[in-house]
C-alpha cells in the first residue's frame, strides 16, 4: 500500500516507521525540516521501554509534490493544522485516496471532509503513546490498541484492507462500526488526563497517586458521559474510570502529549479535547464546569509561552 503520514513527530514517526519496517511504501511529510533531513539520512530511530533501539529507514519530504497519489493519506498533524496540511496535501490525493485521521480530540473529522470530501475521511483512535527525544528519535512510551472506521459506520472492503495492513505491520487494529463511540472513549481518557498533567507537570503514574487529582478527573469523566450519552453516544462511567486509572497505571512515567506540549512551550490542543466537552455542553444545555475550568486554566498556562 502506497501510504503517506502527515505529520512526522511522534506518532506520524511511529505509525510510518512500522509501516515501513513491514514493507509498506510510506513517506513521512512534515513541514519541520531538520526532521525529515534526519529521516531521510538515518530513519527512524525506535526507542522502545526496554531500551532496545532499532533504526528504521523511511522516505521523508516537505513537499507532496515529490509523492504524487497514494492509497492512504495518515493524518497524524495537530488539530489546529489540519486543514491546512490536508489542503497541502493535494497532490497526494488521487480518486480513489482515502484520508484516515487518529488524531486526539473530537472534530478533525469534518475539518477534513470540509477539504477533502467526505466520502474520502475515515477517522479512529489508538491507545499507543509516544515521545519525540529528538529530530528522528522515538520513544515508544506505551502499547495499545487502535480502532478505525468509516464516518457512515459501514464495514467496508478499503476499512478491512488499511486494518489487514496495520495489523501486518504489528499495530494491532480493530475495524469498527461505533467508531464514534471509540472516539469519546478515548476523550473521556483525554478531558481526564491531558490537562492534568500538563497543569501539574505530572507523569501517568503520578496522577493516580493523589486523592484531590483522583476526584478532579471523576468531575471531568462524569461532565464527559454526560455530554455523550445526551448525544446517544453510549459511554459508562465505571467502565471508562477503570480503563482510565489502570491505563495511567500501566503507562507509569509516560509523559501525555499536552505535557510535552507545554514542556516544548507551544500551543496546546486543549480546544479539541476539554473544550469539545464545553461547547458540546453549551448547545445541549448541560454544565461542564470542571471542563470549562481545564480550558481557562490551559489557555492561560499557553499565554506565558
Amino acid at each position: 500500500m502506497k501510504i503517506a503520514v502527515l505529520g512526522a513527530g511522534a506518532m506520524g514517526s511511529l505509525f510510518g516507521g512500522h509501516l515501513a519496517e513491514a514493507g509498506e511504501d510510506v513517506t513521512l511529510i512534515d513541514v519541520w525540516r531538520e526532521g525529515v533531513d534526519a529521516l531521510n539520512a538515518g530513519g527512524v530511530r525506535l526507542e522502545e521501554k526496554s531500551g532496545e533501539t532499532r533504526a528504521i529507514p523511511v522516505r521523508a519530504t516537505t513537499d507532496p509534490m515529490e509523492v504524487g497519489p497514494v492509497d492512504l493519506v495518515l493524518v497524524f498533524v495537530k488539530c489546529y493544522h489540519t486543514a491546512e496540511a490536508v489542503r497541502s496535501a493535494a497532490p497526494m490525493i488521487g480518486p480513489e485516496t482515502a484520508v484516515l485521521t487518529l488524531q486526539n480530540g473530537w472534530g478533525n473529522a469534518p475539518r477534513i471532509a470540509e477539504v477533502a470530501g467526505e466520502e474520502r475521511v475515515m477517522a479512529g483512535i489508538t491507545y499507543h503513546s509516544a515521545t519525540v527525544l529528538g529530530p528522528a528519535h522515538i520513544q515508544h512510551a506505551g502499547r495499545g490498541i487502535t480502532y478505525i472506521g468509516e464516518l457512515d459506520g459501514i464495514l467496508s472492503e478499503r476499512l478491512k484492507r488499511i486494518a489487514d495492513t496495520f495489523n501486518a505491520a504489528g499495530i494491532e487494529t480493530t475495524p469498527t462500526d461505533e467508531v464514534l463511540k471509540e472516539i469519546w472513549s478515548k476523550l473521556a481518557l483525554n478531558v481526564c488526563t491531558l490537562p492534568t498533567s500538563a497543569l501539574l507537570r505530572f507523569t501517568a503514574g503520578e496522577l493516580v497517586e493523589h486523592e484531590g487529582i483522583l476526584n478532579l478527573m471523576r468531575g471531568l469523566l462524569q461532565e464527559a458521559v454526560a455530554v455523550a450519552s445526551a448525544q446517544r453516544i453510549p459511554l459508562d462511567f465505571d467502565e471508562r474510570w477503570e480503563a482510565i486509572t489502570g491505563l495511567l497505571r500501566r503507562a507509569a512515567g509516560a509523559k501525555a502529549s499536552m505535557l510535552q506540549d507545554v514542556e516544548k512551550r507551544r500551543r496546546t490542543e486543549i480546544d479539541v479535547i476539554n473544550g469539545a466537552i464545553v461547547e458540546a455542553g453549551k448547545q445541549l444545555n448541560l454544565p461542564t464546569p470542571h471542563n470549562e475550568a481545564m480550558v481557562w486554566m490551559v489557555k492561560a498556562l499557553e499565554e506565558t509561552f
